[in-house]
């Protein structure tokens, strides 16, 4: 049976743009579920919603495009939820790419930005820091870890939403958290375009950037502890090792700092080996993918 589809676009202050994107949409889409989620605007964004025939949901304020993620998946009907932004820099024509990566047996399918298509350097050299440092903490190849525009099988994302925070990273938390439960996982390349409207976008490098690098980390922490704990500890170890070497052969005894970094070496890796076990919980009622079991 064919999947059925749900596309959500958390949008806030985006009326311009939906005027033209909505459209085009429903025309690619017909049968298929829309729905826009009206992140606390000011603008016409509802208004322009109703003209197009698209299901809006409002929240009152704004509360993130995390919680507007949260709220489409929630209210969504679909087999597979396709997540794209409002803002007009998504290609309508990719979304079938991705649904395709779906129907292949994939659970998750991402669109990879190519690296011309961010609007500067900074953002180029952030996004691939981040896409290192995340393949780091996983252990597989992440092509673009921030990438909002992405489809899923429903029942694997909404698994999911707990984890999920309500601001702005939510792509890094559910794509972390499909390679942690053994689901697969696609790139597919796709250009963005400029930005449609007078939104902008609520990421600001500088700002945000060290945001970014403490939420990986968090992440890392969370669904791959040891990859995180036991490089910290390894260090802590080889230099109270170092130290203490340092110190017996200049003054023969061991100091208080030697027997702290050995100590603080010894907790850090337990402590990785608990939040292992913890991290552990999260997934055993995750569902395994039927398509695949009844292939194999």
């Amino acid at each position: 049976m064919k999947n059925t589809v749900s596309i959500i676009l958390p949008a806030k202050n985006e009326a311009e743009s939906l005027k033209k994107l909505l459209p085009v949409l429903r025309a690619s889409f017909p049968e298929d579920e829309i729905i826009v989620i009206d992140d606390g605007s000011t603008d016409e964004t509802k208004g322009v919603c109703m003209q197009n025939s698209v299901k809006a949901i409002s929240h009152k304020y704004s509360m993130g495009n995390g919680a507007a993620i949260k709220s489409g998946a929630r209210a969504a009907g679909g087999d597979v939820l396709v997540f794209m932004d409002a803002d007009g820099q998504h290609d309508p024509a990719d979304i079938q790419v991705l649904i395709d990566k779906i129907d292949e047996g994939y659970d998750l399918a991402v669109g990879a930005r190519e690296i011309n298509s961010h609007a500067s350097l900074a953002r180029r050299l952030g996004n691939t820091l981040y896409n290192r440092l995340a393949s780091l903490m996983t252990g597989y190849n992440i092509e673009d870890l921030t990438s909002g525009f992405r489809a899923a099988r429903a029942s694997h994302f909404k698994q999911f939403l707990y984890l999920l925070p309500n601001k702005f990273s939510y792509p890094t938390t559910s794509t972390m958290a499909f390679f942690r439960s053994g689901f697969s996982v696609a790139y597919v390349p796709i250009k963005v375009r400029q930005r449609e409207g007078e939104a902008k976008s609520h990421i600001k490098i500088f700002r945000d950037g060290f945001r970014f690098f403490v939420i990986i980390l968090k992440i890392g922490a969370l669904f791959s502890p040891m990859r995180f704990f036991l490089p910290v500890s390894a260090a802590l170890f080889l230099t109270g090792l170092s130290y203490y070497s340092y110190t017996w052969f200049s003054s023969g005894r061991l100091t208080n700092m030697t027997a702290i970094l050995l100590l603080s070496a010894l907790f850090t890796f337990l402590i990785g080996i608990v939040s292992e076990q913890i991290s552990a919980l999260h997934y055993k009622d995750i569902e395994p993918t039927t398509e695949r079991h009844e292939e194999e």
